[in-house]
């Protein structure tokens, strides 16, 4: 505000107007005004200075506990609906308990991993001549997957897998931790759930490997949340092993192709990862990856069989009877021929999955027992056949003369009826022939 009399107005009458002349009033006096200004500053600050130390040492003596300790107070916003005491920060272990570094998980589970290498004969169609006639030949081809030890028995060690890392396999040999070597041998498989065991004989692994070795800890995969981090460890491309890490995707998931109930996961799973494992942050596994049911088209999406679902098969394939090739003298021989009936072809046409036969051999072990053409062969001493080098390799490990279970689907009107027979395996070396009608070469009527 305007002090009183700070401007003079006097007015014109001569032209008529009221004109505001500004006459400049007397300065105020200042000399002692600004000594006093100056007191009063510094007696407020003693006063100020005075209060607040009083009234912090009354709140800090309110605000400690009975052993004398200050507690650090939450601030809060008055009207307001959000409360900062709400937020629970983790402290310095959970806060490194929930980090990425998996490392010692990986380091704690290596030597129970196995990388395992298949070498197997497939037989590949070749087309020639102008009418497009074909041969069946044979080529031998290698793959890689990766195997979890799960235990021992007194002659073996035991390893679990995927049935298709294992499958149709003429030589199967298994790498340890310490870069050793061992053949192995296919103790059982379910090609259903797609897993099976094999196993190496404990003589054959050396003490300083043996040293190296562990058996894995197997979880509970019935316990997993979406969301919760996992590890995947396992051979990819052949490379050896490697670790990837992610969270639980989904639960329960069932592929079209399998009857194993599914983890899905974002850890990398690739080629040659099948078999190997998915692990809690416990380090236990709760999965057993499968890149059989993987995608080049989609990113993220991996899948690991449930432990929970998997473990009653895997004991019940853990206490089979392992099997060991027989010698070209004694090989069994069943005495027909076929076409694959693969589960996409089952879905087209309605066709049971397994082995369609188009022919039978005359005076054949197959004949005998009442396995017609146009039946379905599905099971083979209780163990499902995927197609004719399957069932080929499985025979492998049969002698002349033992009798077998045999599973067909017969030809009912418009469905099929199951039925099992009862076959009494022949000699491989007395019906060999050279017969290559129909396209079917060497192995007609007999070599399967």
């Amino acid at each position: 505000m305007m002090e009183e009399n700070y401007y003079n107005f006097e007015s014109y009458e001569e032209t008529g107007l009221t004109v505001p002349a500004v006459t400049p009033a007397p300065a105020p006096k200042k000399k002692k005004t600004f000594g006093k200004k100056l007191c009063a500053l510094l007696l407020s600050g003693v006063l100020f200075g005075s209060a607040s130390a009083a009234a912090f040492a009354g709140v800090n003596s309110l605000l400690k506990d009975d052993t004398g300790t200050s507690q650090r107070s939450t601030a809060t916003t008055r009207n307001s609906s959000v409360s900062l005491s709400a937020v629970s920060y983790a402290s310095d272990s959970e806060a490194a308990s929930a980090s990425l570094d998996v490392s010692e998980i990986a380091e704690g589970m290596m030597p129970a991993m196995v990388s395992i290498t298949n070498i197997s004969v497939q037989d590949v169609q070749s087309y020639f001549g102008m009418f497009g006639m074909g041969r069946s030949q044979t080529q031998e081809s290698q793959s890689s997957g990766t195997g979890i030890i799960i235990g021992q028995n007194d002659t073996e060690l035991l390893i679990v897998t995927n049935n298709h890392v294992v499958e149709d396999a003429n030589t199967l040999s298994v790498c340890f931790v310490d870069n050793e070597v061992c053949e192995a041998t296919i103790k059982g498989t379910d090609p259903d759930n797609d897993l099976a065991v094999i196993t190496v004989a404990l003589s054959d692994i050396k003490e300083s490997t043996a040293a190296e070795i562990k058996q894995a800890v197997i979880g509970n995969s019935d316990t997993l949340k979406v969301g919760q981090q996992v590890v995947a460890i396992g051979n990819a491309l052949g490379y050896g092993q490697s670790v990837t890490t992610g969270i639980v995707s989904a639960l329960n998931r069932q592929i079209d192709t399998t009857d194993a109930i599914m983890i899905q996961t974002d850890a990398a799973i690739n080629p040659g990862n099948s078999g190997g494992a998915l692990l809690n942050m416990n380090g236990e596994v709760i999965g057993i990856n499968s890149a059989k049911f993987s995608s080049t088209e989609v990113e993220g999406m991996g899948y690991a069989i449930s432990i929970t679902t998997a473990t009653p098969i895997i004991e019940d394939l853990m206490n089979r009877t392992t099997r060991e090739k027989v010698d070209a003298q004694n090989a069994a021989y069943l005495g027909i021929d076929g076409e694959d009936i693969t589960a996409s072809i089952s879905s087209a046409y309605g066709v049971p999955q397994g082995i369609y036969v188009t022919s039978v051999g005359s005076d054949s072990p197959a004949k005998e027992a009442g396995i017609t053409t146009k039946c379905v062969v599905t099971h083979f001493d209780g163990i499902r056949v995927t197609g004719l080098s399957n069932l080929e390799n499985r025979l492998q490990y049969y002698a002349a003369g033992e009798t077998v279970s045999v599973t067909i689907q017969v030809p009912a009107g418009n469905s099929y009826e199951e039925k099992t027979v009862e076959v009494t395996l022949g000699r491989a070396s007395e019906h060999q022939s050279s017969e290559t009608a129909g396209g079917f070469g060497y192995g007609a009527f007999g070599w399967r």
